[in-house]
C-alpha cells in the first residue's frame, strides 16, 4: 500500500553549510546533524527508504526554526536555501519526496509573505511550517494573521510543529529547564497552547476552510478531550479580571468542535494507544501518516518502521487504512 508520510525532516545540504556559518555557537544543532547522518546524508535515506515499497516522503526542515538562531536578514537567506533545496530534491526524486512544506523566515513577516508566495508559487510548495510561537510572541499575534489568510486562500495546509528549548525553565526558581522536560513533556504543551490560542482568537470563524496539522496526533488534545468538551464549556468561570464568557458567546462553535477541526498526523513514536486515542478524537478523514523520521535511536530506521507496524495494527477497514496512509495526504496537499 502507497504511504506518504507527511512529517519527516531534513537538513539540504546548502542549508547546514549556511547554519554553521549564521550560528557557529549553536552546538546542540551541531551535536544533532553529527548524530544523525539521514538529516544530511540522502543516500542514507533513500537507503532507508527502501525498507518500505511504495513509501514516500513529504520533506520539511528540522527545528530549530531560521527565526531562532538567526537575524532576520539571515533567516531570509537560509529559509530561501532550504526551500531552494527541498525543492530540487521534489525536482529530481518524484517518486520518492512528492512534495515538500516550505519554511518562512517568521522573525520578519514582510519577508516570510514574499517566502510564502515564491515557495508556494514557483517552487510548488505544498504548504507551510510554522513552529508552536516565533520567538516567543504567539502565533495569534496580530502581524502573522496575513500568513494565516493566505493559506487559506491557498487551500493548502499550515504544518504546526512543537518548540521550545532549554532556558525555559519548568520552574520559576530555576533559570533552565533539566533532564529534557522541554522536550518530552514541553513540546506537547507548547502544540495544545497554540491550537488553543489559535481556537479562541476565532481563526476558523473567519477561515472555516483552513487547514492546520498538529504534530504528534495533537499533542495533548485527544487525552484531554474532557477538559476541552465540557471545562472549556465553561469558559470564564474561573476569571474574574475578564469576561471570558463574552468571548464564548462570539464564538460561532463550542471550543471542543474548534479543536476538531485540526487535522493529526501518526508520530507517535510507535505508540499504539496513543495512536488509537487520537484516531477516536480526529477521525480518520483528518488523520495522516507520519513518522518524525529520523529523530529515533536507530537515526531514522525505526520510527518509519514502528509507526507503519501501528498504523497496520489499527482496528479498522482497509479502506480507512488507506486514508491514513496516502489518501487523506493526497487530498490536503492536492498530490496526483
Amino acid at each position: 500500500m502507497r504511504k506518504i508520510d507527511v512529517f519527516n525532516h531534513i537538513f539540504p545540504e546548502r542549508y547546514v553549510d549556511r547554519m554553521k556559518d549564521v550560528a557557529p555557537s549553536f552546538k546542540d544543532v551541531g551535536k544533532r546533524v553529527r548524530g544523525v547522518p539521514m538529516l544530511v546524508d540522502l543516500n542514507v535515506r533513500l537507503r532507508i527508504m527502501d525498507a518500505h515499497p511504495e513509501y514516500q516522503q513529504i520533506l520539511s526542515i528540522a527545528t530549530p526554526p531560521v527565526e531562532a538562531y538567526a537575524s532576520p536578514e539571515d533567516a531570509i537567506d537560509l529559509a530561501q536555501l532550504a526551500n531552494d533545496g527541498m525543492a530540487d530534491l521534489v525536482d529530481r526524486y518524484p517518486e520518492r519526496f512528492p512534495g515538500f512544506v516550505a519554511s518562512l523566515p517568521m522573525n520578519d513577516v514582510d519577508a516570510a509573505m514574499r517566502e510564502l508566495e515564491r515557495s508556494m508559487g514557483a517552487l510548488g510548495a505544498r504548504g507551510i511550517q510554522v513552529c508552536s510561537n516565533v520567538e516567543g510572541r504567539a502565533l495569534d499575534a496580530p502581524e502573522f494573521q496575513p500568513i494565516f489568510a493566505a493559506m487559506a486562500a491557498y487551500d493548502l495546509p499550515i504544518w504546526l510543529h512543537p518548540y521550545r528549548n532549554a532556558d525555559i525553565s519548568d520552574y520559576q526558581t530555576e533559570d533552565r529547564s533539566l533532564y529534557e522536560i522541554w522536550w518530552t513533556f514541553g513540546w506537547p504543551y507548547e502544540t495544545s497552547v497554540a491550537m488553543a490560542r489559535l481556537v479562541f482568537s476565532g481563526i476558523y470563524d473567519r477561515y472555516p476552510d483552513l487547514k492546520i496539522i498538529a504534530h504528534h496526533m495533537g499533542a495533548m488534545i485527544p487525552y484531554f478531550e474532557g477538559r476541552i468538551g465540557p471545562g472549556l464549556d465553561q469558559l470564564g468561570v474561573r476569571t474574574s479580571d475578564r469576561d471570558y464568557g463574552k468571548l464564548l458567546r462570539e464564538l460561532k462553535k463550542r471550543p471542543f468542535d474548534y479543536f476538531k477541526m485540526f487535522y493529526a498526523d501518526t508520530a507517535l513514536f510507535g505508540a499504539y494507544e496513543p495512536t488509537v486515542c487520537g484516531l477516536r478524537f480526529f477521525g480518520v478523514d483528518q488523520v495522516m501518516f507520519a513518522s518524525d523520521a529520523p529523530f529515533d535511536p536507530e537515526g531514522g530506521r525505526q520510527y518509519i518502521r514502528e509507526t507503519i507496524a501501528v498504523v497496520d495494527r489499527l482496528p479498522i477497514s482497509e479502506q480507512e487504512r488507506e486514508q491514513i496512509y496516502w489518501r487523506n495526504a493526497a487530498r490536503l496537499l492536492k498530490i496526483d
